[in-house]
């Protein structure tokens, strides 16, 4: 049977999904997996029970059609408990493209838990070279789809709500990204994120605290009250983008 790592470090409900989840990954997979990874708020204190998605790195030896047919059954009995489908990815794909996506390879890295196998990211170097582009096509093209999508919402409170809710989830590691480009600490956690690149770059923080209170279902707004603060919180992402745009471009490695 397969040795399991660090089980005890996730949440109890956490842990109650993923261990036959995984086992049974590994069944299907074999030997040709390398390592399995859980990354994002799944291994947080912001990790929220039957709300929260668990995000999985599987690391194989090759990855195929024929490998990846065999789990599509796993995998839609796993998106109904709340596990994303996973990141199939090879050693080499990493080795060659986290220069392309810093910002993600960059929140695995450090914000990962190794569940099976070796430890991938003590080997991988992550070019930042193009941190600050990814941070500002991020930004701007957020800005682009929250415009297109309230159009579409037809200015239902609901559609809205989800709107922001999608598009902060999305934004907390760019953020991150724009921190790093300050060689500044950054947090697993989503409040503290929001307080930190606000202050650094000079932009309110109320508008990204009360998009990430309704992400948590700890406020609610009336149809009137929703435009206004859409209209807040697109003012303050459009800041960050001047912000980011301003940057120099930073050129190192983190390893």
């Amino acid at each position: 049977m397969a040795e399991l790592l660090n089980l005890e470090k996730l949440h109890p409900s956490a842990k109650t999904i993923l261990k036959p989840y995984i086992k049974n990954l590994l069944d299907i997979l074999g030997s040709n997996v390398k390592s399995i990874i859980v990354f994002g708020s799944g291994i947080t204190k912001d990790f929220i029970p039957k709300k929260s998605n668990i995000n999985l790195l599987v690391v194989c030896k090759q990855v195929e059609i024929a490998g990846l047919k065999k789990s599509l059954k796993l995998i839609s009995k796993g998106r109904k408990k709340g596990i994303v489908a996973p990141l199939f990815l090879t050693v080499k794909h990493m080795d060659t493209s986290s220069d392309v996506f810093p910002i993600e390879f960059l929140e695995m890295k450090d914000f990962h838990l190794l569940i099976y196998g070796e430890e991938v990211f003590d080997s991988l170097e992550i070019g930042t070279e193009n941190l600050r582009l990814e941070c500002e096509e991020q930004l701007k093209g957020k800005l682009i789809r929250l415009r297109q999508a309230y159009l579409e919402s037809g200015r239902s409170v609901k559609q809205m709500g989800a709107i922001v809710v999608e598009s902060l989830t999305s934004l907390i590691p760019v953020f991150r990204g724009m921190l790093r480009l300050l060689d500044k600490k950054v947090s697993a956690e989503k409040e503290d994120t929001i307080n930190e690149v606000s202050r650094e770059f000079g932009t309110n923080s109320a508008p990204l605290a009360d998009a990430l209170a309704i992400k948590l279902g700890k406020r609610k707004l009336k149809k009137d009250e929703m435009e206004e603060f859409l209209n807040r919180y697109l003012t303050e992402i459009q800041k960050l983008a001047v912000a980011v745009d301003q940057l120099k471009r930073t050129e190192k490695v983190v390893e």
